[in-house]
């Protein structure tokens, strides 16, 4: 028995993947940073691999279930993650795979009837919930998950209309470093921007909200179902686990004329939420000179050097905040 570890296939090992995919029902949805590749002989008879900190596409071949080989593909994947830095790591999986993935040290965090996500920490994210100031509200608590890339005056306006109704709001800002603008700057510009409201809370999202690991698809076998297989992970975990443990009562967003895929996500949120106990508000998007205001715009105009149609669409801080980084 021999393992490799490949970042790109090409040829007979592509085929003799893919194939072996196909057989475990598994589709490839975007090329992993690394591949896991278990050979006897020319056969290949488990595979793996690794996107950022998800672990995934692992399969074994029916004949040769039972042999541990499941064990040595996530051992190749997590001692090579950990090489590269990734001290966090999940695996998304079919609800029936609860016990092979536990005996591998592997924690639930949340699950549906499509899929169980997990995580190599036994108290991973009760640990990120500690890290969350939580408020003594008795009233309504309300919950906005933002990207912010960057914050502009539409966020600023959510969280301000959230903040009038609600006797605390807790702001939650995408970690993972996929924008134009980093996860940090991001913060930073969203902490800034609602310095005045003295009821508003931002953290970070942590790999717990809108992220790699909540959003699984290659598994399903229903194609046309998965994302809305996707969305009810990332809606488990926020009304079971963060928004019981932080009291939510209200989650915020603001209307989506401009990407169908977050109307998409909204529309989910208003269906799903209530069946949780937790209103579903949205708040119309505020608009500059009758444009809706909205970060790609905002980002467009970075792009064009046009820093004179900023002002509009732009808080003061995220303004002075993009000169002093040299954005603009």
């Amino acid at each position: 028995m021999n393992i490799e570890l490949h970042h790109r296939l090409s040829g007979q090992k592509l085929e003799k993947w893919h194939s072996l995919l196909r057989q475990a029902e598994l589709a490839q949805t975007e090329d992993p940073d690394v591949i896991a590749l278990v050979f006897d002989g020319d056969r290949l008879i488990a595979t793996g691999a690794r996107q950022e900190n998800v672990l995934k596409l692992i399969a074994v071949a029916v004949d040769r279930q039972g042999e541990d080989l499941t064990s040595c593909v996530i051992t190749a994947l997590k001692n090579e993650a950990f090489a590269k830095g990734h001290r966090h790591l999940f695996i998304y999986t079919k609800p029936k795979n609860k016990f092979m993935f536990s005996s591998l040290f592997f924690y639930p965090i949340a699950q549906t009837k499509d899929v169980l996500l997990m995580e190599d920490r036994r108290d991973g994210i009760a640990t990120y919930l500690k890290s969350i100031p939580k408020l003594n509200a008795s009233g309504k608590v309300g919950a906005i998950v933002m990207n912010a890339n960057p914050f502009t005056l539409g966020h600023q306006y959510l969280v301000e209309s959230a903040a009038k109704q609600c006797e605390q709001v807790y702001v939650f800002v995408l970690s993972e470093d996929k924008s134009e603008f980093s996860a940090l700057d991001r913060l930073n510009m969203v902490r800034l921007g609602t310095t005045h409201l003295s009821n508003v809370t931002v953290a970070e999202t942590g790999p717990y909200m809108i992220s790699s690991a909540t959003f699984p698809t290659y598994f399903l076998k229903d194609r046309d179902n998965a994302y809305e297989v996707q969305c009810g992970l990332d809606i488990e975990i926020f009304s079971k686990i963060i928004a019981k443990e932080l009291s939510i009562t209200h989650r915020f967003v603001g209307s989506e004329p401009l990407s169908a895929m977050t109307d998409k996500y909204n529309q989910n949120l208003a269906k799903y939420l209530p069946e949780n106990g937790i209103q579903y508000v949205e708040i119309e998007r505020k608009t500059a000179d009758q444009t809706p205001i909205s970060a790609s715009c905002v980002r467009k105009l970075i792009e064009n050097k046009d820093v004179g149609t900023l002002g509009a669409f732009l808080p003061e801080s995220t303004l002075n905040y993009l000169k002093n980084k040299d954005f603009i």
